[in-house]
């Protein structure tokens, strides 16, 4: 590094930092960070350990009624303390960049997403119309989104979640900011797609700017960190090099979560093709419950092009298995779901679920038979109305299900019981709960009208590595006593790995490789298959892998 770097002084300089909401006890207590000129640091925890609020509090978005209180708080030797509203919206965007978890909620569904990249070019340059619209272009290329003048005319709601996360990446760095702040910024992309969101945040480093990254997955912190500063509860446990962190952990905690991380996430042992030995599954060999057959769909884009965006699909999904569906953003598993689920009709193909041809069926048969196949979300918390009580939300899927009035609370209870809560959550709001505990609301409404099949859209990719691990084996419990039939679409191959029996790769619409778990994963045959096993990033520690189902006493 440049010795006039360092003559510069830290970039972040945090000493005592503390943050409260009204009367409540503070959720930071003393924080003290420095971030350097060309380094990165990331702050990792769990969800509620104070690592989105310090992120957030640099940014000036700590929220309404934060009580801030620090000894120091300094960006660039500007006291961050004395900035009002409007010096903070000169300071964000053109100075510090601010990526956060959840794209859907930060982009405007009312505004193209072209519009939103362009929205910091057009406050902090002199960029003329032309010039800004090349430079949109030019940066949703550099976060990998295909066909950048289509989407840059789309709306953020018509994209899938990967290429929202993507647009959102590429909003904050418009202006090539002094200071990227990035909130779990590869939270739902797959692992080709991590790979080059790491390298292209990797490629923004320089000598005179910084990268403050929050996560929960370890392993990308391995291959983009510097240093690690270990949050819990509000308090940072343990901080030092990357290194030291992941290879020499002092605190008890930070042991806790590199276990959790290797039970639940792909760790390749010699070679980046060979996994780390699990219990090897075997498909049963019960009946096919649900069953595509060679489906296709096309729909036309806003430019008025057709586009095939799943060709031929087929698969079949046998009582008690788990098929586990991998693929980038954009490969058709969204497609392939919804026309699974009835919510669109195929340009060509079936559906057979629990042998009945779906489209013979009249619109009373199609609700009978949709009771039979459920759906879990990747994040429930949108899937809810934050207006309703736990008690509501299961009572209503209840309600759906057909279950007399009188049985409602009985049978509410009993799906507590089988998802591992307790009867003082009836009255709680989802937004009240942890996100482990919605995921759990979650199931117990997938599980109220009793299905056949469960269908489980990236249900762990926002949790915590502990709480993923807990999910895991409940939703494993649960196929195993209820005769479950689970088609399981994940972005990571270590879940995917450790929950299903077999696996089927999309890309581009298309199946390009299927079979049982451990042989394509051992010995994949496709290109594609090969690519996203070599992109995914490992802790490459010397720990042996641990217990998948952990019980952690954190």
């Amino acid at each position: 590094m440049n010795k006039n770097v360092h003559a510069l002084g830290p970039l972040v300089d945090i000493r005592d930092l503390s943050v409260r909401f009204g009367h409540a006890q503070p959720v930071l207590h003393g924080v003290s960070l420095r971030i350097e000129h060309g380094e990165c640091l990331a702050i990792v925890g769990e969800s509620g350990s104070g690592k989105s609020v310090t992120a957030r509090t640099l940014a000036g978005l700590a929220g309404k009624g934060a009580q801030i209180d620090a000894a120091k708080l300094a960006f660039q030797g500007i006291d961050l303390r004395s900035l009002n509203e409007r010096s903070w919206q000169r300071l964000r965007g053109a100075s510090i960049g601010f990526v956060m978890q959840d794209a859907l909620g930060a982009l405007d569904p009312l505004r193209r997403v072209g519009s939103e990249v362009e929205e910091p070019l057009h406050l902090h340059t002199r960029l003329g119309a032309e010039a800004r619209r090349l430079r949109v272009l030019e940066l949703l290329r550099a976060v990998g989104i295909p066909e950048p003048e289509l989407r840059a005319s789309q709306y953020p709601w018509q994209l899938s979640g990967g290429l929202r996360q993507r647009a959102l990446i590429a909003s904050a760095i418009a202006c090539n900011p002094q200071l990227i702040i990035a909130d779990e910024p590869t939270t739902a992309l797959d692992a080709t797609v991590q790979a080059q969101v790491i390298a292209l945040l990797e490629s923004l480093r320089g000598e005179n700017n910084a990268l403050l990254m929050v996560s929960h997955d370890l392993s990308v912190v391995s291959r983009l960190a510097d240093r690690v500063a270990v949050m819990r509860h509000g308090v940072i446990v343990e901080q030092g090099s990357t290194e030291q962190i992941l290879h020499d952990p002092r605190h008890a905690y930070t042991q806790s979560l590199l276990r959790a991380a290797r039970a639940v996430h792909f760790q390749p042992t010699h070679s980046p093709l060979t996994l780390v030995e699990t219990p090897t599954a075997v498909p049963p060999e019960g009946d096919v419950l649900l069953e595509a057959r060679d489906l296709t769909k096309s729909f036309i884009g806003p430019d008025g092009h057709r586009r095939t965006v799943l060709k031929q699909a087929s698969l079949h999904l046998r009582r008690g298995e788990t098929l586990g569906v991998v693929g980038e953003s954009g490969s058709g598993k969204t497609t392939l779901t919804r026309l699974i689920l009835g919510l669109e009709t195929a340009d060509s193909g079936e559906v057979w679920i629990a042998g009945q041809q779906w489209s013979a069926l009249d619109a009373a048969q199609k609700r009978q038979a949709r009771r039979a196949v459920q759906v879990v979300f990747q994040d429930p918390q949108n899937s809810f109305d934050p207006r309703y009580t736990v008690q509501r939300v299961l009572f209503e899927a209840l309600s759906v299900a057909g279950l007399p009035r009188q049985a409602w609370r009985d049978r509410a209870l009993q799906l507590l019981e089988l998802v591992r809560l307790t009867p003082s959550v009836l009255s709680r709001r989802p937004i009240e709960l942890s996100g482990g505990q919605r995921q759990r609301i979650a199931i117990a409404r997938a599980l109220a009208s009793e299905p056949q099949i469960l269908i489980c859209d990236e249900p762990v990719c926002a949790l915590d590595v502990s709480v993923q691990a807990q999910i895991l084996e409940l939703l494993d419990d649960l196929k195993r006593r209820l005769g479950l039939a689970c088609l399981f679409i994940s972005h990571d191959l270590g879940v995917i790995n450790h929950v299903s029996e077999r696996v089927l790769v999309m890309k581009d619409g298309e199946v390009v490789e299927s079979g049982p778990v451990r042989a394509v994963f051992d010995r994949p045959v496709h290109a594609y298959t090969r690519s996203l096993i070599a992109a995914i990033p490992t802790l490459d520690a010397e720990y042996p892998p641990s217990e998948f189902y952990l019980q952690i006493a954190i």
